[in-house]
C-alpha cells in the first residue's frame, strides 16, 4: 500500500519564518495538574470525599466519569462506599449477604429537606443462597447531586453516589488526595462535598496555568468512623 505524507521543506529562511508564524497564532492549550487534598476539623486526610473541578476551558479528562457502576451489599456495608458517576449513569447492586437487603436512595445533606416528594427510589434484594448467583437490581441516576443510600432493615448500612454535571469529578483516596491530571489552564472552580457536612462548603477559585497546582480544603466537621 503506498503512503503519502506530507512534510514542509525548512530549508530556507521563508519556510521556517512561516511555520513559526503559524504557531505563534494557534491558540494555546497548556494543561497542568491539580491537587486538591481534603482534611477534616482536626487537620487529619478525609478519604471518599468528593472533589469537582469546574474548568473554563472545554478540555475533557482522561477518564470519564464513570456511567455504569456496581454497588455490592456486603458485610452490612455499601462497597464503594462513595461512587462517582455522571448524569444518567446505571447503578446495578448486588447482594452478596445471605439476608434480605433494601436500597434505599434519597437526596443526601442539606438536599434532603428540599427534594420533592417522591424523588429516589427504593429497591428490594433477597439474600444470596449458598451455591447461588447473587441477586441484582438496577437503577439509574438522572439528576446531578449527592445520593444518600440506606438499607430499611440496617440502619447501619450507609453509602453515597455523587451524581455530577462537570466530568472533572472523582473521590479522594486514603491520604485525602484527589489528583487531577491535564485541567486546562484559566480560571477554575472548585469544590469539596463530604457525606457528613451537612451545609455544603462555597466553592473556590483559581487561576490555573501549566505548573502543577495545589490546594487544601478543612471541613468543618470530623467525619464518621466508615465500618471495616
Amino acid at each position: 500500500m503506498n503512503r503519502i505524507s506530507f512534510r514542509p521543506r525548512l530549508g530556507s529562511l521563508a519556510g521556517a519564518a512561516l511555520i513559526a508564524a503559524a504557531f505563534s497564532l494557534a491558540p494555546r492549550a497548556w494543561a497542568g495538574n491539580f491537587t486538591v487534598t481534603v482534611v477534616d476539623k482536626e487537620g487529619k486526610p478525609v478519604q471518599d470525599a468528593v472533589v469537582v473541578l469546574t474548568p473554563t476551558g472545554t478540555a475533557q479528562p482522561k477518564t470519564p466519569l464513570a456511567m455504569q457502576v456496581t454497588i455490592n451489599q456486603e458485610k452490612m456495608r455499601f462497597i464503594p462506599a462513595v461512587s462517582v458517576v455522571g448524569v444518567g449513569a446505571k447503578a446495578r447492586f448486588v447482594n452478596n449477604d445471605p439476608w434480605e437487603h433494601h436500597v434505599r436512595a434519597s437526596a443526601a445533606g442539606a438536599a434532603q429537606f428540599s427534594a420533592a416528594p417522591g424523588e429516589g427510589f427504593e429497591l428490594r434484594l433477597d439474600g444470596k443462597a449458598e451455591g447461588k448467583p447473587a441477586r441484582t437490581a438496577d437503577a439509574s441516576f438522572d439528576k446531578a447531586g449527592a445520593v444518600l443510600l440506606g438499607c430499611h432493615l440496617h440502619a447501619s448500612m450507609r453509602g453515597n453516589v455523587f451524581v455530577s454535571e462537570s466530568p472533572w469529578a472523582m473521590v479522594t483516596n486514603a491520604d485525602g488526595v484527589a489528583a487531577f491530571e491535564g485541567v486546562p489552564d484559566g480560571a477554575t472552580k472548585y469544590r469539596v462535598w463530604q457525606a457528613d457536612q451537612i451545609i455544603d462548603l462555597p466553592p473556590t477559585q483559581v487561576t490555573l496555568t501549566a505548573a502543577p497546582a495545589k490546594a487544601t480544603m478543612q471541613l468543618s466537621v470530623v467525619p464518621r468512623r466508615r465500618r471495616v
